[in-house]
């Protein structure tokens, strides 16, 4: 299954948080002993009341040594954060380098990009447009987009903007490969979905639909009369001095302090081209810097109002930070301080040690990105990583969070890394289990080229297996191109040429006459063959 947009699931939230504690490493503590040395050795002795206030470790303190050691440990290349506390930005600061063997440093206007945070510009456009009248929270998808299909018609017809945005579909992650690496459109997208069955009841349960969040923004640009990115240029860019931010990879070339993405395999970061999801824009394409995203966190902390200018109203906002949908979620010893998971309007909804914790992750092909709030605390935070396949963001955030709210100091970088290597373990075995339980000494049912041929879905368009050199070859839209293998009987393992969406198993089915009718293609669909042309008369 090739890697999708990053996000809120069950299995990153469970490498996240592993019931594990694990002590600093010895450099860790001899470094954050020296920091404490060097604060305790400048601190004014006029009374002991004053000496004690002066002791307290303060929340920042051994920061930075933690960053870069964490960053080593993680192998990503380049970091850049920007902590606001009661509207004021306290701390900003870039590390590494914008791409592994060069010389170029990550700073505070460096711009990545921030993956699925997109969903709470999106929200927060809508709101701004429910303050003006133009849409309603509960007004049906099709008001604005008449031409909207969902699978079920009554879904169709019930399908509101609040739905959208808080993942009550029944999509889930279905039909993400609709967008992720295809030539359609946003509209093209939407109109497909139509053919898209849903993997559980409307409004049942909590499924994460990139799709939808992409409905509720194409639905706001008809409302508006403008495209989504002039809505979020206009009315929050704009407005908030957001001035080096964007929403569009096109935008970036020439641009002079970009990140470069870089997946990330057993410590080792390897630079990989920008991808372009501009066709899903509202649910993950912006790019920005944490100069700007620091503006974003004072307008959610200070109620929607920025410097005596008002982008969304405060009980506007406070609906984008209201559970709407109840995500699923365990006890963990870990964080034995949470009770409940929600999801709001692009944010997600817990407690943490008494207080609301409002936050989401995002992140596209090579970089990731999180942003934490805790109103109560007045404090924000945000972190851009130019990496993929790390768990450091949440790692840090939560270091943050401790110091500020007065938590005890716990290595949260060690205890992630060792749950993110179990998994990695528990993913080798897996993969050997699978090659375990392959058929030995099987051929396939028919000559290779009797494989070949056009196969074809309603949702998701057509896939081609050719022959080259001898060897069969799938290729479905303008990026997934694979070499196949004989694995059993016939079933054959595609191996992608983009090694990061890794391997799949493709099998084919046969008609009555031995010939292929189908070719299911695992993690995307099983394609039909599709009937041969027919002969042209004779005139």
């Amino acid at each position: 299954m090739p890697r999708l947009v990053y996000n809120i699931s069950s299995s990153i939230a469970h490498i996240y948080r592993a019931p594990i504690v694990i002590r600093p490493s010895l450099h860790r503590r001899a470094r954050a002993a020296a920091t404490f040395a060097a604060i305790a050795l400048a601190l004014p002795l006029s009374t002991t009341l004053a000496a004690q206030r002066a002791t307290r470790p303060q929340p920042l303190a051994g920061l930075d040594a933690y960053i870069e050691d964490a960053m080593h440990d993680w192998g990503v290349p380049g970091l850049a954060i920007a902590i606001v506390k009661n509207d004021s930005v306290v701390f900003a600061k870039g590390y590494g380098v914008r791409e592994v063997g060069k010389p170029d440093k990550v700073d505070t206007h460096t711009l990545f990009a921030i993956g699925s945070n997109t969903k709470a510009f999106t929200s927060a456009l809508i709101g701004s447009l429910v303050d003006d009248g133009t849409m309603r929270w509960d007004a049906p998808v099709t008001t604005y987009l008449p031409w909207f299909q969902m699978y079920d018609p009554w879904v169709t017809r019930e399908l509101t903007i609040r739905d959208a945005l808080s993942h009550r579909s029944g999509l889930g992650r279905r039909g993400d490969l609709l967008w992720y690496g295809s030539a359609y459109s946003r509209d093209d997208v939407l109109h497909r979905i139509r053919h898209l069955a849903p993997n559980s009841s409307f409004r049942s349960q909590y499924g994460y639909s990139n799709i939808m969040v992409l409905a509720a923004g194409q639905a706001a640009a008809a409302a508006a009369g403008k495209t989504w990115d002039q809505l979020i240029s206009e009315r929050i860019f704009r407005p908030l001095h957001m001035t080096e931010s964007n929403t569009s990879v096109a935008t970036l070339a020439g641009l002079p302090d970009v990140a470069t993405p870089h997946a990330i395999d057993k410590g080792v970061p390897t630079p990989i081209p920008w991808r372009n999801i501009d066709n899903i824009g509202p649910a993950g394409s912006i790019n920005s810097s944490v100069t700007d995203m620091a503006q974003w966190l004072r307008l959610q902390l200070a109620g929607g109002t920025l410097n005596g200018t008002t982008i969304v109203k405060p009980a506007t906002l406070e609906e984008t930070h209201s559970p709407q949908t109840i995500i699923p979620s365990r006890p963990d010893s870990l964080f034995p301080s949470e009770h409940f998971t929600d999801y709001g309007f692009g944010w997600v909804l817990q407690d943490y040690r008494g207080r609301k914790l409002v936050w989401h992750n995002g992140g596209i092909d090579g970089m990731l990105s999180e942003v934490r709030l805790v109103p109560e605390e007045k404090l924000g935070i945000v972190i851009l990583t130019n990496g993929e396949g790390h768990a450091l963001n949440p790692a840090l955030a939560y270091r943050i969070m401790d110091a500020y709210m007065g938590a005890p100091a716990r290595d949260w970088s060690t205890i992630f890394l060792t749950r993110f290597k179990q998994a990695q373990a528990k993913e080798a075995a897996a993969e050997q289990a699978v090659i375990a339980a392959r058929v030995p000494n099987t051929t396939p049912s028919l000559p290779l080229d009797k494989y070949t041929g056009t196969y074809s879905d309603t949702l998701y368009g057509d896939a081609h297996v050719t022959l080259e050199h001898g060897k069969l070859v799938l290729q479905y839209g303008p990026s997934f191109t694979g070499n196949l293998e004989h694995w059993n009987y016939d079933t054959f393992r595609v191996t992608w040429r983009d090694a990061r969406q890794g391997s799949a198993f493709v099998t084919f089915t046969l008609d009555a006459r031995g010939k292929t009718d189908g070719m299911d293609v695992q993690g995307i669909t099983t394609f039909h063959a599709a009937p041969p042309a027919p002969a042209s008369s004779p005139r």
